[in-house]
């Protein structure tokens, strides 16, 4: 056993600071302007101004004490006046506050009533109680007599009640009771009444050692009330927890003496969980396990969490409960879990935060007029709710995780379902101590571990006769011994139940997030040149990471690695390279290293199976360890150097300290003998805050560089202050919009290089959706800045709707009834609907049939106007309406900075650079007008008069049917369901006729509400006798551009000259017989290698990740026109064939000649042999020219192509074909298809895409059952 102490620095202290707050008899009574309550209040029931009375020490060296913070957060309500006819129990809460390191302290406030003595205070209430007593009952008389009978029998019993925490029916109760007697509830009178005020005690720590700063605060109110004086002067207690008792050394436990017994207080060792004291079973009891894993899924996604209750410790208990339970990573935005009404305008605050506010006595949740609620988690805490924001994606293995968390909750005995009130935070008035000094030996000796067996037997035998003897009372004023052994197993069950919870959830975190060091990127060489660049470094493989989790984690996964929290995370890791890594990320590091020792099953390495948390007995029995024995012991609180007559006790007034005694350590020679042992383990004490990180320069140098936001000013009511915040606010706005945009252009400029063939994949679909998710929360919480006039829950869409009813106003007579959707329009020579609007585009969206909400509404909108390329130039034109503004907005509101303001639609503007299908993919189930435009060549273009087309689009949602065009048009408009990034094309004609006939240079498709452009070249006749002879082609779509290149073509059909077609390389390689000869084998093997290659790597990305199978299959580069080069690489002139040389003619005589021989038996000499290969060979070719689609002779090899590929056949058929008699007839000696090693080479790459299945779009195969 050790004897600790802790006359070192303030650092090392269990406590920094003790504080009496109350009312200043001097000052006297101050209303509290804040506390947002009128005058219809009795005097009694409103709040007034408190006031620190006292503080010890004056200041320390790391934590400079705030008054006014302090005092805020001790008092949120003011003070609170009782008279005697009301209830006076006390209240416990406790507080946090951040400093701008990132570190925190806590408060630990003890509340309670004490009788007023001052004459002057009473005079006052006596006077402010007649006054309004007179104005009430003239009011009521000018009313109605009825009237004022009901106010007077339904009194808010508790809105001045700072702390009110349990149900207040009882307030109700106790008060109707008097009111007979005393008149009006909440009158006051000086003759018959007693009048009591709140006052707090706070003990300010570094660590949030709740249950030990609790029952210290209460043993030192009970000494105040008992009516016999503690054993010291209070001063001896205070200036002992102050100055001699230190901080636990990190696995080990410490007690120390209150007034009236031992109070024990632990740290968790090295390789444990930090200190978490909070009672999450609390926590989990009130919201139930579904809310609380959904609102931890809140917050790791830093959406805004505002908790709601009437209880103060409630708010703390929830939120510190979240915040352990983040464990490896840490909040990095405001965390403020209380706020007293002066500090309601954090509310506005356009960035992520996690706040909590009191419900008012009766007050509903619609009665808080909240800025922002787009991205907003409301957590009702005492009606068991949590309103998530919409489309909140699953947490991980969520159904698994609330199945192991429900069995550890049900072992200690509490329901999973939630819902169950937790204990009151009144606290106990009966005294703790035990009246023999002989049990209360015996108390600690079993704590200490110090009782021999037959001991510990008798102490247990007395617990069970106290227990069956249902625990009468030892003495007056005593605990009964059944009472102390159940709050010792209750708070022994309460941290074993913390620490398994946490250890759950930590588990889950470890299986996540296993690998992540694999995927941290190290690009800087030393600390200073990563800092100024550290803004356009990627410092994690988001894509990689992704492409190696299961599906089910994607959504949570994608938006989870955006967050500022593992930002931050990984942010640590790269500086561990230089600097000492955080504890947190030291110990979540060397947790993964314990697991990978001991993991050997690799076929769970990707995380796809859920695995139970394993730690949980132990860390349990750590804890259990350390608080049923102390290790080391603190000094005993002993006499000072007093005045004589200080110190003397008065029963039930907290008595003023003498300050010289408590403003700093006393070091007598009595008792400086007893510090050796702290002094020993002094080196150990630079991890004393556990979750603060290390003290060095360059944490320090890395720390204030990414911290924005100041957040020991967020307490500061000046009005300088206040104005500073906002005006930070602004510019974290700018600063994360400039951010934003910067990473959408980086990515989306990355996918569109993959997508020309530049490079591998660096983004998949999912990222790019959140992204632009990310930037749709930037524009509500932007909008959401400084307003107060609001229509729903979406700050912008409210906006734009009175946008749309100022211009609706305006535009009334000029506009027609019928031009209210774009889509409804019909379509003549020039008369398109109007693109741009901004206005239009909203009214397409609230006549979308998707049941949207006002959130969902301002996200379409979003989606529309960044696809649109339109969206900078919307906000401009919304922007542009400053009646409108100053209406809406408050003075300090982002839009009202024109500066910032113009700054932030520039930075948006940089989105028009890049292409976006995101209102396309996302709103799939909308109907789109579509019109459709072909092009003939120009010189031909008369031609289109004897032709009857139609046509059919399809895209990756589906197809349009067959649109038959008018006669005499070249144009056709229709709507239909989105169809998504259009594909393919099918173009045919009726008319069969020798003069039917055209040759087509493309068709253009325009989708009228996005904007977008779509080429699908041809370059081909359509119609007999001509060509190939086709009726029916299949073209392969190109996206041109959303914009001002597509208005230049739209009648023209004028390609943009950076885009060459497919019908431009099916030319050259149908060209002359001379360009044939000169084609190079080795170009056209190299060809082929890439389109089979661009398959391979097709199927190896995940599928949300892929591009258009048919592209790689027929267009550009294709599949299809590859294997067309390689089959007329080497083919001689045409003395066997037409003028037009086609391989399916090649394929079709091979077929004859195969089946001829077949026939003859003249296949002996061959090495073919007759088989199933051959057989569906032939039944292929058979069934493709027996097919009703007239698709010429180029669509039937593609068929015969995309066929053989899709049935893992085309490998075979290709040796059939080169091995056929007719190929040494047909084809020169260097033909490749004579080359057997070519062929052989290419079967085997052709092989390779057996193992794929290959689903071919139904244009491609329409008409052929096979």
């Amino acid at each position: 056993m050790n004897t600790a102490a802790a006359t070192g620095s303030a650092s090392c202290r269990f406590a920094h600071y003790f504080v009496v707050c109350g009312v200043d008899t001097e000052t006297g009574l101050e209303p509290d302007d804040g506390a947002g309550e009128g005058f219809e209040h009795s005097p009694v029931r409103r709040s007034f101004k408190s006031k620190v009375l006292a503080h010890y020490p004056e200041n320390t060296d790391r934590n400079p004490f705030n008054k006014d913070a302090v005092n805020m957060l001790c008092m949120p309500r003011g003070l609170s006046f009782r008279t005697q006819a009301d209830r006076l129990d006390p209240q416990f809460h406790s507080f946090t506050i951040s400093f701008d390191d990132g570190t925190r302290s806590y408060g630990f406030v003890h509340t309670f009533y004490e009788e007023v003595t001052s004459p002057q205070i009473i005079t006052a209430m006596q006077t402010l109680c007649q006054m309004h007593h007179v104005e009430h009952h003239s009011s009521s008389l000018a009313s109605s007599p009825s009237s004022s009978s009901s106010s007077a029998s339904s009194p808010s019993t508790s809105s001045m009640d700072s702390l009110a925490s349990s149900s207040d029916e009882s307030d109700v109760e106790s008060l109707a009771g008097v009111s007979g007697c005393f008149g009006c509830v909440g009158s006051f009178d000086s003759t018959r009444d007693t009048l009591y005020v709140s006052k707090a005690l706070c003990l300010v720590t570094p660590l949030p050692f709740l249950q030990a700063s609790r029952q210290f605060l209460v043993q030192l109110h009970q000494a105040v009330t008992s009516q016999t004086a503690p054993p010291l002067p209070l001063e001896s207690y205070i200036h002992n927890i102050l100055y001699e008792v230190p901080l636990p050394p990190p696995g080990r436990s410490l007690r120390f003496h209150g007034v009236q017994g031992p109070i024990l207080c632990q740290r968790p060792g090295p390789g444990e969980l930090p200190l978490g004291e909070y009672p999450l079973g609390d926590a989990f009891s009130l919201l139930g396990v579904d809310n609380m894993v959904k609102l931890l899924t809140c917050a790791l996604l830093e959406t805004q969490v505002l908790l709601y209750s009437s209880d103060y410790q409630r708010l703390m208990t929830v939120a510190e409960g979240i915040n352990t339970l983040l464990f490896p990573f840490q909040w990095q935005h405001i965390y403020l879990p209380i706020i007293s009404a002066p500090l309601h305008h954090l509310l506005d605050a356009p960035v992520p935060f996690l706040m909590g506010i009191q419900r008012r006595d009766g007050a509903q949740r619609s009665s808080l007029n909240l800025p922002h609620e787009a991205n907003l988690c409301f957590v009702d805490i005492d009606n068991h709710c949590v309103e998530a924001p919409e489309d909140l994606p699953q947490f991980p293995d969520q159904t698994e995780l609330i199945q192991e968390l429900s069995e550890v909750l049900l072992q200690f005995g509490l329901p999973p379902q939630g819902g169950v009130i937790a204990k009151p935070t009144t606290t106990s008035s009966s005294s703790p101590r035990l009246s023999s000094l002989v049990l209360e030996d015996l108390m600690e000796d079993r704590r200490n571990g110090n009782l021999g067996g037959e001991e510990l037997a008798v102490l247990e035998r007395l617990q069970a006769l106290a227990r069956r003897c249902g625990g009468g009372k030892m003495s007056d004023g005593g605990k009964t011994l059944g009472h102390v052994f159940e709050e010792e197993e209750e708070e022994l069950k309460a941290a074993k139940l913390n620490i398994q919870l946490r250890e759950v959830f930590a588990g889950h975190f470890a299986a996540m997030f296993g690998r992540y060091d694999d995927f941290v990127i190290h690009s800087a060489l030393d600390l200073d040149s990563w800092l100024s660049n550290r803004e356009g470094m990627f410092n994690f493989d988001k894509g990689s990471f992704l492409s190696v989790q299961p599906t089910s984690h994607l959504h949570f996964l994608s938006r989870f690695l955006e967050t500022s929290m593992f930002s931050s995370f990984v942010d640590g890791k790269v500086i561990s390279r230089w600097a000492d890594r955080e504890p947190l990320q030291q110990l979540f590091d060397s947790r993964l290293e314990r697991e990978r020792l001991y993991d050997t099953g690799s076929e769970d390495s990707c995380g796809c199976l859920y695995r139970k948390c394993t730690t949980l007995f132990e860390s349990g029995q750590a804890i259990e360890r350390r608080l049923l024995k102390a290790d080391h012991t603190a000094i005993h609180p002993h006499l000072l150097d007093m005045r004589i007559g200080q110190g003397r006790h008065h029963p039930g007034y907290f008595p003023k300290l003498q300050a010289d005694v408590l403003a700093q350590a006393q070091n007598t020679n009595k008792w400086s003998s007893r510090v050796t042992a702290s002094r020993r383990s002094e080196p150990k004490r630079s991890t004393v805050s556990d979750q603060s990180g290390v003290d060095n320069e360059q944490r320090q140098k890395y720390t204030f560089a990414r911290k924005n936001l100041r957040q020991s000013k967020l307490l500061d009511l000046t009005p300088q202050a206040i104005t500073q915040t906002h005006r930070e606010f602004v510019d974290g706005l700018l600063s994360e919009c400039r951010l934003k945009t910067k990473r959408m252009l980086k990515e989306r400029m990355g996918k569109e290089s993959v997508e020309l063939g530049q490079g591998e994949a660096s983004i998949t679909g999912l990222q790019e959706n959140t992204l632009i998710h990310g930037l749709c929360d930037l524009l509500e919480r932007t909008w959401g800045h400084g307003l107060q006039v609001k229509q729903g829950k979406s700050a912008l869409w409210s906006h734009l709707l009175h946008y749309q009813a100022a211009q609706g106003k305006m535009e009334a007579p000029a506009e027609s009834p019928g031009s209210n959707c774009s889509d409804q329009r019909t379509v003549d020579d020039g008369a398109l609907p109007l693109r741009g609007l901004l206005v239009q585009d909203m009214r397409f969206i609230q006549t979308m049939s998707e049941g949207l909400s006002d959130v969902g509404q301002a996200r379409a909108w979003i989606h529309l106007a960044l696809e649109k390329k339109m969206l900078s130039q919307h906000l401009k034109e919304l922007l542009t309406n400053q009646e409108l503004l100053r209406q809406l907005y408050k003075p300090h509101a982002f839009l009202l900075c024109e500066e910032e303001r113009e700054q932030f639609l520039f930075h948006l503007l940089s989105l028009n650079t890049v292409d976006y299908l995101c209102f396309t993919r996302v709103f799939t189930s909308v109907c789109i007008p579509y019109r459709v435009v072909i092009i003939p060549m120009k010189k031909l273009s008369i031609a289109m008069a004897t032709v009857d087309p139609w046509v059919c689009v399809s895209g990756e949602l589906g197809d349009s049917g067959v649109r038959q065009i008018p006669k005499n048009t070249q144009e056709i408009f229709f709507q239909c369901k989105n169809l998504g990034r259009l594909s393919t094309l099918q173009l045919g004609q009726e008319n069969s006729g020798l003069l039917a006939k055209c040759l087509i240079d493309c068709v253009m498709v325009y989708n009228e509400i996005t904007g977008h452009t779509y080429k699908f070249p041809c370059g081909r006749w359509l119609g007999k006798g001509v060509g190939d002879g086709s009726l029916e082609r299949v073209l392969i779509g190109q996206l041109v551009s959303p914009g001002a290149e597509e208005d230049a073509g739209r009648l023209t059909g004028t390609p943009p000259p950076e885009l060459a077609s497919p019908s431009q390389s099916v030319r050259i390689v149908l060209g002359s017989l001379g360009s044939r000869s000169r084609m190079l084998s080795v170009e056209v093997q190299e060809d082929m290698r890439e389109a089979v290659n661009n398959l391979v790597k097709h199927f190896h990305k995940p599928e949300q990740e892929r591009g258009n199978l048919t592209v790689l299959l027929c267009g550009e580069g294709g599949l299809v026109l590859c294997l067309e080069k390689f089959l007329l690489h080497g083919l001689k002139s045409n003395r066997l064939f037409q003028r037009n040389v086609f391989v399916w003619d090649f394929v079709e005589k091979a077929v004859a000649s195969m089946e001829t021989a077949d026939q003859m038996g003249d296949l002996h000499g061959s090495i073919l042999t007759k088989g199933p290969p051959c057989d569906l060979l032939c039944h292929y070719v058979s069934a493709i020219n027996a097919s009703p689609r007239n698709i010429g002779k180029e669509g039937k090899f593609q068929l015969f192509v995309c066929l053989g590929i899709r049935d893992r056949l085309l490998s075979l058929w290709l040796p059939l074909l080169a091995d056929c008699p007719l190929t040494a007839r047909t084809y020169e000696d260097g033909a490749l298809l004579r080359d057997r090693a070519a062929v052989h080479s290419l079967s085997r790459m052709l092989h390779t895409l057996n193992e794929f299945i290959i689903t071919l779009e139904t244009a491609l195969v329409k008409g052929v059952d096979l």
